[in-house]
């Protein structure tokens, strides 16, 4: 069995990753991409997964493991293995918000898109990524909430547990969610810098 985590790029797919690896399931990583302001503790990727539309086999290295692929890239697993999907789920304002936040960050420039078309197309996105899902008979799924994880991470790391059908740490996993790194949210529908 291959244990993916999935999402939108800032949809919380890091720190599910940490949780994992705390509560005993090894990752595949290679970590070419290191820990920044933008993710102090570590993005946990692996590089070969940006070629799965090319070379779908390059999944068969995480049998037995966790590995980060975000949900675009979802529809090129190789159909021979079983999946464990566990699809993070955040505010689209607020993933945009984040999303906008780290290219200033990193001096980039941010997109004149406006907001609201973003979150519309990420809207049919995950439509999209739900009905696929369901269809596959290989993979089963887990929907997490990112704010659950920061306001009961205890009873999201059992969750998790139970889903993969492993024995894990669930206090190691717990401990790995700080909410000091909760930057971007939303209040009422409306996004919010956290202080």
């Amino acid at each position: 069995m291959i244990t993916i985590v999935s999402g939108i790029p800032r949809s919380g797919t890091s720190l599910m990753m940490q949780m994992l690896s705390a509560g005993g399931v090894p990752l595949l990583t290679d970590m070419s991409r290191i820990r920044d302001q933008n993710n102090p503790r570590g993005y946990c990727e692996w590089e070969p997964v940006k070629s799965l539309f090319r070379a779908p086999e390059v999944i068969a290295a995480a049998e037995g493991k966790a590995v980060k692929v975000i949900s675009s890239l979802l529809p090129a697993l190789s159909n021979r293995y079983q999946y464990r999907v566990i699809f993070m789920n955040r505010p689209l304002a607020e993933i945009v918000a984040s999303q906008n936040k780290m290219l200033e960050r990193l001096g980039k420039e941010v997109p004149s898109t406006p907001v609201e078309s973003v979150i519309t197309s990420f809207e049919r996105h995950l439509d999209e990524m739900r009905v696929w899902l369901a269809k596959q008979r290989n993979i089963a799924v887990l929907y997490i909430e990112y704010a659950s994880v920061l306001e009961k991470p205890e009873q999201i790391a059992r969750t998790v547990s139970l889903f993969l059908g492993k024995v894990l740490d669930v206090k190691a996993m717990s401990g790995q969610v700080e909410q000091s790194l909760y930057h971007e949210k939303t209040i009422l529908g409306l996004q919010a810098k956290s202080v």
